[in-house]
């Protein structure tokens, strides 16, 4: 089993801008210390559920204060790059690291983001797969040559080249079973935010597809789901934490689409629903430990995923969850 760690680096109301990033990135540097493999980075625009709107930059510090870490965007919303420009940056963030960056792609989830980029949501997907496109033509061409509706390039030289070939693993999201059967074809790697059963799905299918797909490979690609951690030495303590931090988090998740009233129906807005749904584990450290095998068992999943810095909690209590979990998780699950 490998862990994984998933951040939206939302808004802590009240603490600088400046304060959040540096506390942000010490607490990365002790993730490969850990037991963590790969931290992912959400990107988000216009709300204070992302700080980090231009993942490649904060990505660009974390590839310098950690020395095994792998890291990449959860995901980049390729409807709003220029993809010349994303390759390039791609191959900078891989060869800076040493060939540690993980490439996470979609579409993005909000129509409220992309709309201030004056882009329509109905045509994401249509400029999301003509970027994928050129983006694979450019990191394993010697040449860009591209036609396209939204894109098109003509014999643009690719200079810059990634570390890892034919280019750094893939990662895409996963909000419903329906929605594995592209990564699959593809052995792409995947993260889902739902509840175990529809994880469960998710996987059932996905191997079904990648093993009628990739026949020669034995190594099957990740398969993971993302929750809330909050890990205290008594259950009442994280209990209580875990809940005024992810009350704090889900304004700040629903803040945008609240200004347009929408809702996502993603997370549930009371703390105990969300438990009830698997979405959060909190307690004392046998306590998570146990959940998260169960969880494991009911998904059949083989990378788990955790949020240890969301909503209010303090760098401190981030920290100190982080260290029970190195301390008293991660080593005793297999």
């Amino acid at each position: 089993m490998e862990f994984g760690v998933f951040d939206h680096l939302d808004l802590r109301h009240g603490v600088p801008l400046e304060t959040i990033y540096q506390e942000r990135l010490k607490l990365i540097s002790r993730y490969e210390f850990s037991g963590i493999s790969t931290y992912h980075l959400a990107e988000h625009h216009a709300t204070p559920l992302g700080l980090a709107p231009s993942p490649g930059i904060f990505l660009a510090t974390v590839a310098q204060c950690t020395k095994t870490l792998r890291f990449g965007p959860m995901v980049y919303c390729l409807p709003l790059y220029e993809p010349l420009r994303l390759i390039e940056e791609i191959c900078m963030l891989d060869q800076i690291s040493g060939g540690r960056f993980e490439f996470g792609i979609g579409r993005g989830i909000s129509p409220h983001e992309v709309a201030y980029f004056d882009i329509n949501f109905n045509n994401a997907n249509d400029i999301y797969m003509e970027a994928y496109e050129a983006l694979m033509t450019g990191l394993t061409k010697s040449k860009l040559e591209y036609r396209g509706n939204y894109f098109k390039y003509d014999s643009v030289p690719m200079i810059l080249e990634t570390k890892q070939k034919p280019h750094p693993p893939i990662w895409c999201g996963i909000g419903a079973p329906k929605g594995v059967k592209w990564p699959a074809e593809n052995g792409y790697n995947i993260i889902s935010n739902a509840s175990c059963e529809p994880v469960r799905e998710s996987i059932e299918r996905y191997k079904e597809i990648w093993f009628s797909n990739h026949h020669t490979e034995k190594i099957l690609p990740k398969m993971g789901a993302a929750r809330h951690i909050y890990i205290d030495e008594t259950d009442e303590k994280a209990i209580n934490r875990g809940r005024r931090a992810y009350t704090a988090w889900h304004k700040n998740f629903m803040k945008l689409w609240n200004f347009f009233g929408d809702d996502p129906k993603v997370y549930p807005k009371e703390f105990e629903q969300a438990r009830k749904d698997d979405l959060i584990i909190t307690g004392s450290p046998e306590t998570v430990r146990e959940e998260i095998r169960e969880q494991i068992h009911k998904t059949s999943l083989n990378y788990f995923v955790c949020r240890f810095a969301f909503g209010d909690l303090s760098y401190e209590e981030s920290m100190s969850s982080l260290e029970l979990f190195g301390e008293e998780i991660s080593p005793h699950i297999n």
